[in-house]
């Protein structure tokens, strides 16, 4: 076997550096991605030590981009889009294009092309789609008013980047000083009729092959793509159907470049947007997930090989004009944009402090923008410079409009309503008294749900609300017990408020998450969800808060139930032997002589007036 394997060491170091110093970022309750980029940095030619190789780390980055698109589309909701496109789409494109003129701005003042000036200003309009998430879910923001305006303005800005990636590559193809491949099909025109495309013709051609893949993608693959994933899920092979989605991902994004000039990135989008209308759009996503992540992360890495800390010390005004633009300029724009529209305060705040920060379609633009021939590489260090610095900075920020809204509203967190989920006050229609307090409070609560903490006392928490925590939900409302679910699918979370149960958004691995679930006061809490890890971490957590609690999990091994129980699980059920035990005592019934229930009619352990749980186990 050959002793150089760049291929392997660039992987293994980039990850190895990059799992060290993600730790280290989120030890400091920075974004794991700001310790991606500093492991790039350290893996790169403008460091000592270790230096990647500087080929292989693009195209690992390419894969990383290719499967982020795809992830990006996968999520994709044209639903949620719709319900804000009121302000989502006009503030977006204004915000845009007020941050691109900044941008341009400070390109010019630096004597760069238009081109580069302009790519320039592009990259620093964007907003990192990992970052914002991470901080409306944190804050448990993403289900409210503000989440999804904030989350619709994004949709808005990756569409428009999309864009940008198809027709920058065609604008510099008649740029002289791009270095560029000219567009195809205008090249093959120029030579057999001698037609001069220009710029007008050569970004209508680009445009033509766009809506040919689009149409393309629109007619067949939405129904092929699905139709092979259902097929391959017939034959009940995980691991092929692993490797399908993945094949669909790369394959669809390279075909789209060979066969239609457009981007990578363009065709992993559409991959996963048509994917997402599939009834296995969310099976797909969990499978591809850890693959996602793993090349997520080389590509953040790739990116931070690119910078070089230099310019620190060379370039100080430049950097700080472009962190002036990213966390300021683009920020107002949006906040005074969001107030124009009769939109609260608050709204105004949290949209601008989640577009304080830039990330991966800067640099992707970055990178292509170099290529190119636009964009100096000094643009880019700038861009990658500026995307560290206001990731690092983005709590910070909303720290400050969390304590600016406080100020400007007048308001403590004690004066915040309790009484806020007019669907958990439905459950409850013995409490007529309750019914005029509750015509008011909804609008407070949409502002400021991430303040708020369940009043519920004695009460069940129940995380998960799948297959099996909707059996157990189902249970706890038919037996009038109070309860609380923890949740993080979108989806899953509209149905239950739609059905009047109270719902927290986040990871219940999180004490702050149960916190809000007021764990300190409840009496039991069911981990439905099949990952031990998350289910280890919320054991432990819980127990820690609330030493008397009753804690009753799920596993699929014996190794597994040794380990909850060793984190804080009073009683763990393995569904592989209480399926077993349904099967026995259905034989029993035929062998034996035993009574048949039908689930309909089978006893509800829930209705009975002793403490079922100790009996259970």
């Amino acid at each position: 076997m050959p002793h150089d394997t760049p291929l392997i060491s660039t992987i293994v170091m980039g990850l190895v550096l990059a799992f060290i110093f993600g730790a280290i970022a989120n030890r400091f309750k920075l974004p794991p991605l700001v310790g991606y980029l500093i492991a790039g940095v350290l893996a790169g030619p403008h460091t000592p030590g270790f230096v990647a190789d500087q080929g292989l780390a693009p195209e690992l980055a390419e894969i990383g981009v290719i499967l982020l698109m795809f992830g990006v589309g996968l999520h994709f909701s044209l639903k949620d889009l719709l319900s804000v496109r009121g302000i989502a789409v006009p503030g977006a494109i204004v915000q845009i294009g007020f941050a691109t003129l900044l941008g341009w701005g400070l390109g010019a003042l630096m004597g760069w092309p238009l081109g580069g000036s302009l790519v320039f200003g592009l990259a620093l309009s964007v907003a990192s789609t990992v970052v914002l998430l991470k901080a409306l879910q944190e804050r448990r923001l993403i289900e409210t008013e503000r989440g999804k305006i904030a989350v619709g303005w994004l949709i808005v800005e990756d569409l428009a980047m999309v864009l940008a990636l198809v027709l920058i590559p065609a604008a510099a193809s008649i740029s002289g000083d791009s270095h560029g491949a000219v567009e195809p099909l205008s090249a093959g025109l120029n030579r057999l009729f001698g037609l001069d495309m220009g710029i007008t013709g050569i970004i209508a051609m680009t445009l033509f092959k766009v809506a040919a893949f689009v149409g393309l993608m629109l007619v067949v693959g939405r129904r092929v793509i699905p139709w092979i994933l259902h097929r391959i899920a017939h034959t009940g092979s995980r691991e092929l159907f692993r490797l399908g989605v993945l094949a669909i991902a790369l394959g669809v994004a390279f075909g789209a470049a060979k066969l239609f000039g457009v981007s990578l990135a363009l065709g992993a989008f559409f991959a996963g947007m048509i994917l997402a209308e599939s009834e296995l759009s969310h099976r797909a996503a969990q499978e591809s997930l850890p693959l996602r992540d793993a090349f997520a992360v080389l590509f953040f890495v790739s990116v931070g090989m690119l910078f070089d800390p230099n310019i620190l010390i060379e370039n100080p005004l430049p950097l700080l004009a472009t962190v002036f633009i990213i966390v300021i300029g683009k920020s107002a724009a949006a906040f005074f944009i969001v107030l124009a529209f009769r939109k609260p305060m608050s709204t105004a705040l949290i949209i601008s402090a989640s577009l304080a920060q830039i990330g991966e379609f800067s640099f992707i633009l970055a990178a292509l923008g170099v290529e190119l021939g636009l964009l100096p590489s000094e643009g880019r260090d700038l861009i990658l410079g500026g995307a560290i610095i206001s990731i690092i900075l983005n709590p910070l920020v909303f720290l400050g409009c969390d304590w600016l809204r406080k100020r400007l509203d007048g308001k403590r967190p004690s004066e915040v309503p309790e009484v806020v989920e007019p669907a958990a006050q439905a459950e409850q229609p013995s409490a007529s008294e309750a019914q005029p307090a509750a015509a008011e409070p909804p609008v407070a609560a949409s502002d400021d749900e991430e303040e708020r903490t369940v009043t519920l006392t004695g009460h069940a928490i129940l995380i998960g609300y799948g297959r099996v925590g909707s059996i157990v939900g189902e249970n706890l409302k038919s037996s009038g017990t109070p309860f609380v679910v923890i949740e993080d699918a979108e989806k899953r979370i509209a149905e239950l408020k739609q059905a009047g149960i109270e719902t927290i958004y986040g990871n219940a691995a999180s004490a702050k998450t149960l916190g809000y679930a007021n764990i300190a006061e409840a009496r039991s809490l069911v981990i439905a969800i099949p990952n031990t890890f998350e289910a280890c971490s919320a054991a432990e957590q819980a127990r820690a808060i609330n030493p008397s609690i009753l804690i009753v999990a799920r596993a699929h091994s014996d190794a597994e139930i040794d380990v909850l129980k060793q984190y804080g699980a009073d009683t763990v059920i393995m569904g592989e032997r209480e399926i077993a035990l349904g099967m026995v005592d259905r034989l029993a019934q035929v062998h034996h002589d035993r009574p048949h229930y039908e689930d309909a009619e089978r006893p509800d352990i829930m209705t009975e007036p002793s403490e079922p749980a100790p009996a259970k186990e």
